[in-house]
């Protein structure tokens, strides 16, 4: 590797109010390097990232690219300097064009020719091994076709300094190979690529060097080949972390939901959901694996009594709950928890403390006009000391949270509820290790008590580690369903592209 340093950040410290964000952070990256960045919900990680790429002016410090000392005092300079970053959220016009959002946004760019335009962007793809349609709109992209545009976008622009934003968080397994081969051809033309990850098995594939982030300090920076993912966790939480993932084994396999033929239709009337069919057992936890919207959110929803059903049956303990709202359901007697994907748009409301959040979920079965608050006040401080959630207390807005508090606040209120199937979509998405594992934790916990677990996620290793089975969606359509003690992450990649795998392979029949 040419140890030419090519970032050199020195004691960066960013303060907002009394929290200290960045505490005198130091962090060099070479030229020809993947560097990941590693730490807990709340090290400091993007804090530090948007310093770098000019979001954020630090209190003090100092920025060195190429051997000079920099300061931004907006994106714009960061960006003229060779840094790109690309966010979680991709910020990109869906009617556009690949190549209209390309040059969006830069001056001249409108008297840009379309052919010199389209020329531009075919070198830099094959520079990189980009490979997209510069005259595709956006709209019809997958999202591994979406964040290429987003990283033509900024090599476009000049930059040698690439950052990515937990890059691989909806992707599918062939989307993230292809992500890797792009980081590497970038490492070969000696740019650097910082890459912010919590998927540890990505860390040790793809990274140089690693810096271990913890409180908003630097704890250390190694080689990846002097290290192991026990390590660097342990680095990150200051304390062992066990990395397994028990499986639990359990009696109950009385089928408590079974999903007949649901079809349902999205606002525009094409199937969302077309025609699928499965059942789900007491003690059981069904994953659910497909690229980002294949049918995930609208299934969970139908079942929960959010979204109209067009075509099948949900039946659940026999009866049919097609066409009851949430209310009739908790009426019925039905105990059904469901934990969104969208934790503070639809799961918990932003504004409100915790008290007031778990008071939505059962002021229903209090008697009397007034509501005793009481025993919710003690359930909070409970679940507080339970589930390690770090707020200033019971009283403190959730919007004011980290991600990962916020969806312990969220999965604690729901199994509080002492449910008998539990609907959990992406519920450690974009948390830390130790958060994401105290869920997992939780969710053995509720498995051991008969309770039916549907589980909607991202990583093909939890999956099939957590999960007893897998179903997997694509495109609406239920590929095939598959025991997650045998299955493989290829064989999972290939049906969430839409290939049918042959019953003998351990596919359960569909029909």
């Amino acid at each position: 590797m040419n140890k030419q340093a090519f970032i050199q950040i020195k004691d960066i410290t960013k303060t907002f109010g009394s929290v200290v964000a960045n505490k005198d952070i130091s962090l060099t990256v070479y030229k020809g390097e993947i560097h990941a960045l590693l730490g807990e919900n709340g090290s400091g990680k993007s804090t530090l990232m948007n310093v770098l790429s000019g979001i954020y002016s630090p209190d003090s410090g100092s920025i060195f690219i190429d051997g000079k000392e920099v300061r931004f005092s907006s994106p714009k300079d960061s960006i003229e300097l060779g840094i790109g970053m690309i966010h979680q959220h991709f910020k990109l016009v869906d009617v556009f064009t690949a190549k209209e959002n390309i040059i969006a946004g830069q001056s001249g760019s409108f008297f840009v020719g379309s052919k010199k335009l389209s020329k531009q962007i075919k070198q830099i793809s094959e520079k990189f091994g980009l490979d997209i349609d510069p005259d595709k709109k956006i709209y019809n992209m997958s999202v591994g076709e979406k964040q290429t545009v987003e990283i033509l976008k900024v090599l476009y622009r000049g930059a040698n300094i690439l950052i990515l934003d937990e890059p691989t968080a909806v992707l599918t397994p062939l989307e993230v190979e292809k992500l890797f081969k792009i980081m590497k051809n970038m490492k070969e033309a000696g740019c650097a690529v910082i890459i912010i990850t919590h998927k540890m098995h990505e860390v040790m594939e793809i990274s140089d060097r690693i810096t271990v982030l913890r409180k908003g300090e630097t704890i250390g920076t190694v080689d990846k080949k002097d290290t192991t993912p026990k390590q660097l966790t342990e680095m990150m939480v200051g304390r062992h972390i066990d990395l397994s993932i028990k499986r639990v084994e359990t009696t109950g396999k009385e089928p408590i939901l079974k999903v007949q033929n649901l079809t349902v239709l999205d606002e525009e009337k094409v199937k969302a959901l077309n025609d699928v069919s499965f059942e789900l057992s007491k003690g059981e936890i069904l994953g659910v694996a497909g690229v980002a919207g294949s049918g995930q959110k609208e299934l969970c929803e139908a079942i929960a009594g959010l979204y109209p059903v067009a075509d099948g049956n949900i039946l659940y303990e026999g009866e049919d709950i097609v066409g009851k709202n949430p209310r009739e359901i908790i009426k019925k007697g039905i105990s059904m928890s469901f934990i969104p994907e969208d934790r503070l748009g639809m799961g918990l409301v932003a504004s409100m403390d915790m008290v007031d959040n778990l008071i939505l979920k059962d002021y229903q079965n209090q008697k009397g006009l007034l509501i005793d608050r009481a025993p919710v006040k003690q359930k909070a401080e409970m679940l507080i000391k339970k589930l390690d959630i770090r707020t200033p207390g019971i009283h403190h807005p959730v919007k004011q949270l980290s991600g990962g508090n916020i969806q312990k606040v969220l999965l604690g209120r729901e199994i509080e509820s002492n449910p008998h199937l539990l609907i959990t979509a992406y519920p450690v998405r974009g948390l830390d290790i130790g958060a994401s594992y105290t869920i997992y934790d939780l969710l053995n916990e509720q498995k051991a008590k008969d309770v039916a677990i549907l589980y909607i996620g991202e990583d093909l290793d939890v999956l099939l580690e957590l999960c007893d089975r897998i179903m997997v969606l694509c495109d609406g359509k239920l590929i095939g369903i598959v025991d997650a003690k045998t299955a493989t992450k290829e064989q999972l990649g290939l049906m969430m592209a839409g290939e049918e795998m042959e019953q003998e392979k351990g596919v359960e029949s569909v029909v």
